[in-house]
């Protein structure tokens, strides 16, 4: 047969009169056919019908695809959200991966007028009280007691994210803001005085190992309670008027001891002319960062201008220095707790819960 075929291609290169007649056939028969430019369009049409039987079930195939792709992506979303629904509001499960989650999805733990108050605020505060009573204190919340300790620390938390809603409010209607360099100067005083570690290492193992933070997250807490102790020291008047008058009284000559003795908040230094009654050094837990800035800062027997700690306003007599260590009195004014500013709003605006705790 191979003979044959070979025979016949020689041939086919030889004048057609001079083929033997048998050859004749065989190339009549096969309908042998040549491309001019006469025929050209009908073999491309010859050639791109034997491709289109390929190419209709690959076109099938592709819109198959598209389809089971996009079944199987929406019940992969509805699988993955049934799984995060049941394990945020029923199990109320408090894993990393589940935070993850929630600062992606802004699931809601409460409403308060028309706005969410988001699941990730609430678990930000949560895990950190959890992160602390286990690793530091050793307390484990499968005992009866630890399961008691949990539910109230989730009430803290529910408690605290609600307010910090409304102390946002507080401040967008007062116009109070906190500034980065406000949060940079509250951590450098604090680890100024060696409370919060001596280097960076230091400092980012201890939020670590006690908080479970990183730098960025005590940040956002130092933020926060700073917006909170800048709205209550703009709104308590009383408090300023106070300090006030007790500066302007130790300005006209009369004597620290007496003006502490009438102004002071502190019950515990006031009878003793606002001596602290204790040698202070710069690392002192007892007294707030910054009066012991200010203490350190100032000539004994100076008088210092009135210091807003957040907390309070104190107006500061450094007594005497003894090497790296310094006696001093204060004159404690002490501000309105910042429920008093919430409460109304509360009242007002009563929350409703997506989780109950």
């Amino acid at each position: 047969m191979k003979k044959r075929l070979k025979k016949l291609r020689d041939a086919a290169g030889m004048p057609f009169r001079k083929l033997r007649r048998k050859d004749k056939d065989v190339l009549e028969n096969t309908k042998v056919s040549m491309i001019t430019n006469d025929t050209i369009a009908e073999h491309r049409e010859e050639v791109l019908a034997g491709a289109r039987k390929y190419i209709y079930p690959l076109q099938h195939s592709k819109h198959r695809i598209v389809i089971l792709s996009s079944v199987i992506f929406a019940v992969t979303v509805i699988a993955f959200s049934v799984y995060s629904l049941l394990s945020l509001y029923r199990f109320q499960t408090t894993s990393t991966f589940m935070y993850r989650v929630t600062q992606v999805i802004p699931f809601p733990v409460a409403k308060v007028d028309n706005k969410f108050v988001t699941y990730e605020n609430y678990l930000f505060e949560l895990r950190h009280y959890i992160h602390y009573y286990r690793t530091q204190q050793k307390l484990s919340f499968d005992t009866d007691e630890g399961k008691q300790e949990l539910k109230d620390f989730k009430k803290q938390a529910m408690d605290r994210v609600i307010n910090d809603t409304f102390v946002k409010q507080l401040a967008e209607k007062n116009g109070v803001q906190v500034t980065n360099q406000e949060v940079d100067r509250e951590i450098a005083v604090l680890r100024q005085q060696n409370r919060l570690g001596t280097n960076d290492k230091v400092f980012e193992d201890v939020l670590r190992d006690f908080w479970g933070w990183s730098l960025s997250d005590f940040r956002r807490s130092v933020r926060q309670q700073l917006l909170a102790r800048k709205i209550v020291s703009k709104l308590d008047n009383s408090a300023h008027d106070r300090a006030e008058a007790a500066l302007s009284a130790t300005r006209a000559g009369r004597e620290f001891a007496d003006v502490a003795k009438e102004y002071s908040d502190d019950t515990s230094t006031k009878e003793t002319g606002g001596d602290y009654g204790i040698v202070i050094d710069e690392s002192s837990r007892d007294v707030a960062a910054k009066v012991t800035e200010v203490i350190f800062n100032q000539e004994a027997g100076k008088v210092s201008e009135i210091i807003d700690t957040g907390y309070s306003l104190e107006i500061i007599k450094t007594l005497s220095f003894e090497g790296d260590k310094a006696r001093a009195a204060h004159i404690q004014i002490n501000f309105k707790d910042i429920s008093e500013y919430i409460m109304p709003l509360q009242e007002a605006q009563t929350p409703r819960y997506c989780l109950k705790v």
